[in-house]
């Protein structure tokens, strides 16, 4: 036996602006929500078959880089594009020391690094 991801937790001040970010980001709906958090996920898929991103309310501030940050490809563009649309969507470019590489570090509207790769997924 083994274990398998189902969620990923990612404190938050504001669950609703960045719930609005990541479902804009991944394709994503509001699954469940309460006055601590928001979970979004891919509705089409079974609930024992999803992971799901949970937006957790909390009042400590984000101090530092990330140990954990989610790496995303585009689906249906390159990877230029995708840049493009993600800070259309309120991504920001950060620099955590990186040199050149073949991907873009961007933080979220609070900051939390993500990094967007340069090959093409399946959606």
């Amino acid at each position: 036996m083994a274990c398998r991801i189902t969620e990923l937790v990612l404190d938050c001040a504001d669950p609703e602006k960045l719930a609005d970010f990541w479902c804009g980001v991944l394709g994503y709906q509001v699954l469940d929500r309460d006055p601590e958090g928001i979970e979004i996920g891919r509705a089409d898929q079974a609930p024992e078959d999803r992971i799901t991103l949970i937006l957790s309310r909390s009042d400590d501030p984000k101090k530092q880089k990330l140990r954990l940050h989610l790496d995303v490809n585009a689906t249906d563009r390159d990877q230029s594009a995708e840049l493009e649309r993600l800070l259309a969507l309120g991504a920001t470019r950060i620099d955590i020391g990186q040199s050149a590489v073949r991907w873009h570090v961007l933080a979220d509207p609070e900051g939390n690094e993500f990094c967007l790769l340069k090959r093409r997924v399946t959606p």
